[in-house]
């Protein structure tokens, strides 16, 4: 079965597209998916600070090998296994940028847009979900991102900044022959702007040990669990996917609550 491919677009610089590609990798792979992230976002590289050791081949050197077997090193050597893939009960892989300028620069053409979505399909071949960390649309492969993916989901800061970029980039995507299918609001704080967000994530400062995301295993800050902020990811993730996915979360407060507080007084002993 082909795996579900959805373009994360930021509708502005700083949405928080990286972060939340790979909380939403993360959370398919609890739910046991198998999932590949690849990095479109040439000029932040964010993807490759979540690997460890060396970025060989890196996502732009197969865009610019006009070698008809590029996808296939995609999937043999491109890819590079989270560290957290252990705790997950799938698969969460990367396929980061990192290069010379010279090449970020070649790897953003017309002809390595087109291998970037040829590249997309193949691994599409071999993963229940790939994931598109895209930076706003302007660029060819951006471009190549939004018209090649099965889904387009717009990631929107919760503010009036993020209102107006997000019809600023409905606009874009419907200018190159796709369409959004789903717009999440980032760092959304109650009664937020964002009318027409079909998910929320809230700001939190959510880290796990090593940088792994804060979705893995449950939120931790500093330690402390938080109630909020995972489950409101994987709702998020649903809505980019359009699946339904088999997480349970704890109910909010139900371990704080002393028992004796919900009996009547003759039966709790108080007086």
């Amino acid at each position: 079965m082909h795996a579900t491919t959805a373009a994360l677009v930021g509708a502005t610089g700083g949405a928080g597209t990286t972060r939340l590609a790979l909380e939403f990798g993360a959370t398919l792979a609890r739910d046991g998916r198998d999932v590949a992230i690849l990095d479109a976002a040439f000029a932040t590289e964010g993807l490759a600070r979540h690997v460890s050791g060396r970025v060989d081949p890196d996502l732009t050197e197969l865009l610019v090998d006009d070698d008809p077997v590029a996808a296939d090193r995609l999937l043999a050597e491109g890819l590079d296994e989270h560290p957290v893939t252990a705790e997950l009960s799938g698969r969460l892989e990367l396929g980061p940028a990192r290069a010379p300028f010279e090449r970020l620069a070649r790897a953003k053409t017309a002809e390595a847009a087109q291998r970037f979505g040829t590249l997309l399909d193949e691994a599409g071949g071999e993963f229940d979900h790939v994931l598109v960390d895209v930076p706003p649309v302007a660029e060819n492969q951006a471009v190549a991102a939004v018209t090649a993916a099965d889904r387009v989901a717009v990631l929107a800061p919760a503010s009036e900044r993020g209102v107006d970029a997000l019809q600023r980039t409905r606009g874009r995507v419907a200018d190159v022959g796709a369409s959004v299918d789903a717009v999440v609001a980032n760092r959304a704080p109650e009664g937020h702007p964002v009318r027409s967000a079909d998910a929320t994530v809230p700001e939190s400062e959510a880290t796990t040990v090593d940088g792994a995301p804060a979705s893995v295993g449950g939120p931790e800050a500093d330690g402390d669990p938080e109630s909020e902020f995972a489950p409101a990811v994987a709702r998020a993730t649903a809505a980019v996917v359009d699946a339904e996915l088999t997480l349970e979360f704890e109910e909010p407060g139900l371990l704080e609550v002393d028992p004796e507080e919900l009996l009547p007084d003759a039966l709790s002993g108080r007086t």
